[in-house]
């Protein structure tokens, strides 16, 4: 990560957590991926919740001069548990959720590098897996996870959403070496 610069996203963040979610809900539709994200689902509340709660959220900024020195590339969340996908389960996992990149300033490969970078923290906590799960009917993205490494492991069906209206989710980790 050395061009990106990682921290946590505080509460002067939000505004710029929702642009680029909306940003990145107003991409996939333009790509017709119209059953993943929409603008407007997710407030400054929503984010507001996760970094008070049992969670944290991340944002990666470029130190590159060329890409703009100082501008967000991208951001993810990161869950302790997330019983309503997974079930109750043993303190053995982070979830990530939410990687987004912002395509108007993000070098291709980015959503990779945070990828890797939310793995890294989890390792760092000691817990063993990275979770995740992701559109069911969404092939492409269900395909980007599996060519980072990560293998599908079950299927929910009718999880309810913020904002939005229930979907289902093929659920998916992957080991992490610490």
């Amino acid at each position: 990560m050395n061009d990106l610069r990682i921290r946590l996203a505080v509460e002067s963040d939000l505004p710029t957590l929702v642009r680029l979610r909306d940003a990145a809900a107003r991409w996939m539709l333009a790509r017709g991926v119209t059953r993943q994200w929409q603008p407007g689902e997710l407030d400054e509340d929503h984010f507001r919740r996760v970094i008070a709660g049992d969670g944290e959220v991340w944002l990666a900024e470029s130190e590159s001069e060329s890409a703009g020195g100082g501008a967000v590339v991208g951001a993810w969340e990161l869950w302790w548990d997330d019983e309503a996908a997974w079930g109750a389960q043993p303190p053995m996992a982070g979830y990530i959720h939410r990687l987004m990149i912002d395509r108007t300033t993000a070098a291709p490969g980015t959503g990779r590098r945070l990828l890797a970078a939310a793995e890294a923290r989890v390792a760092a906590t000691g817990r063993t897996h990275a979770r995740l799960d992701c559109l069911a009917d969404n092939a492409p993205l269900n395909a980007y996870y599996r060519d980072a490494g990560y293998r599908p492991v079950g299927l929910v069906e009718g999880k309810p959403q913020p904002g939005g209206p229930p979907k289902s989710f093929t659920l998916m980790e992957k080991a992490l070496t610490p």
